[in-house]
């Protein structure tokens, strides 16, 4: 029986999945940010960590104050592992997987990330968790899923923007392809991931069957711009679109500042050359109409610039979005971590960390009347184990401290 305990002050919301128990064994990014969105809706998700091979989320930068070598100091797993628990097991220990099987029986969801085959190494497959839990849902996800050709294939997220098409359609006409700058497999296939669960979920309250979801990180990635291979552009695209022009960045008084603008109709068009103070570009007759502002799209875009750049990037930006103007200021990453915007809609949410201190940490991007998500803090490695092995497990102190000394809770 779990011991009584005054719970923290975001425990006291009831969120939509208050109840929903996870036993995350994901690491990194790609199963961890959709098991944080659980948390943050009210799922208790116990991760299970080792200090014996920490996840890489607790090495990658920043760190608070540059202490690297501090496995709670990275900002980068604090904003990845919101509202978690964790507790410490070392699953290359025949006897730390089955304290790991204890876990699962008791939980609704187990989700994990995985090369494909390291859980049928250590005896957690969904066949043996089943023999624990028959109804449990199992969420795997992998580079490229775990059937068919590639199944068993090893990479990162930036690996499937390789395979899905994105690199090759990003960067400018005629460059080599153009890797994204963070590994977004890693931030679309959660998203899938968090879908299947719930689904899963759905399915065994109707018929009380678990089930294993298998997500790739290709697919979904694919999926998100599968519109682009129905009619495939003759080279990269970059800032232009199709049909319409101006459809661009442009550069802004100041340092690297920019503006992104597009206009859709002769009335936005019209809207722009008022906002921009120039009669000329209604004049010119290489721009009168949406077709040939296209087909003169590259002296289009040089005579914007050659105004954008007298204005402040947000006050041009507001005042063309005030005309009806698509616009909108390119922001940075300082710009977002203090826009008023954002944390006025609830998108950064300050919570207290014992070694990051007050921090912003982002928020689910959904709002809930009724059960309002609310976000916690990362847990430190191994923060919760006592609460868990003792409280939900009911190992004794003495079997958890020789346990721990024996380096199977560890």
């Amino acid at each position: 029986m779990e011991e009584s305990r005054h719970p923290a002050p975001w425990e006291d919301v009831l969120g939509a999945l208050d109840g929903l128990k996870i036993a995350d064994f994901s690491w990194v990014g790609a199963g961890p940010r959709a098991t944080k969105d659980l948390a943050d809706n009210g799922a208790t998700v116990i991760k299970i960590e080792s200090a014996r091979r920490l996840d890489l989320g607790r090495r990658s930068p920043p760190f608070a104050d540059g202490a690297s070598k501090n496995p709670d100091a990275s900002a980068f797993f604090a904003q990845t592992n919101t509202s978690k628990k964790s507790v410490t097991i070392n699953l290359g220990d025949p006897r730390g997987a089955e304290i790991a099987k204890r876990l699962v029986a008791w939980s609704d969801v187990a989700v994990e990330n995985f090369g494909p085959g390291y859980m049928e190494r250590i005896g957690l497959s969904y066949a043996e968790l089943c023999k624990v839990r028959p109804d449990i849902i199992l969420a795997s996800v992998s580079v490229a899923g775990r059937t068919g050709p590639m199944a068993g294939f090893r990479g990162y997220g930036n690996s499937a923007a390789a395979h899905s098409g994105h690199a090759i359609l990003s960067g400018w006409p005629g460059s080599e392809p153009h890797m994204p700058p963070f590994a977004y497999g890693d931030v679309v296939a959660p998203m899938f991931l968090t879908v299947a669960i719930l689904a899963a979920l759905e399915h065994r309250d109707r018929t009380g069957e678990g089930g294993h979801m298998d997500v790739s990180q290709i697919e979904p990635m694919i999926h998100v711009i599968a519109d682009l291979f129905a009619d495939p552009p003759a080279e990269k695209p970059a800032n232009s679109d199709p049909v319409m022009a101006p459809h661009a960045v442009y550069p802004c008084a100041g340092d690297d500042a920019w503006i992104a603008i597009a206009t859709e109709t002769e009335a936005q068009w019209a809207a722009l050359c008022d906002a921009l103070g120039s009669g000329e570009l209604r004049k010119d007759e290489r721009f009168a109409t949406m077709a040939t502002r296209k087909a003169h799209e590259a002296d289009l875009d040089e005579a914007i610039a050659a105004l954008t750049m007298r204005h402040d990037k947000n006050s041009l930006a507001d005042s063309l979005a005030a005309t009806g103007v698509p616009a909108s200021a390119v922001l940075d990453g300082r710009d977002i971590a203090e826009s008023a915007s954002l944390k006025a809609a609830g998108h950064f949410v300050e919570v207290d960390h014992p070694v990051l201190g007050r921090s912003d940490m982002p928020a689910p991007p959904m709002r809930m009347s009724a059960t309002p998500h609310h976000v916690g803090p990362s847990p430190c490695l191994g923060e919760h184990s006592e609460e868990v092995f003792h409280g939900i497990l009911g190992l004794s102190r003495d079997d958890i401290a020789t346990l721990t000394d024996e380096g199977v809770l560890a």
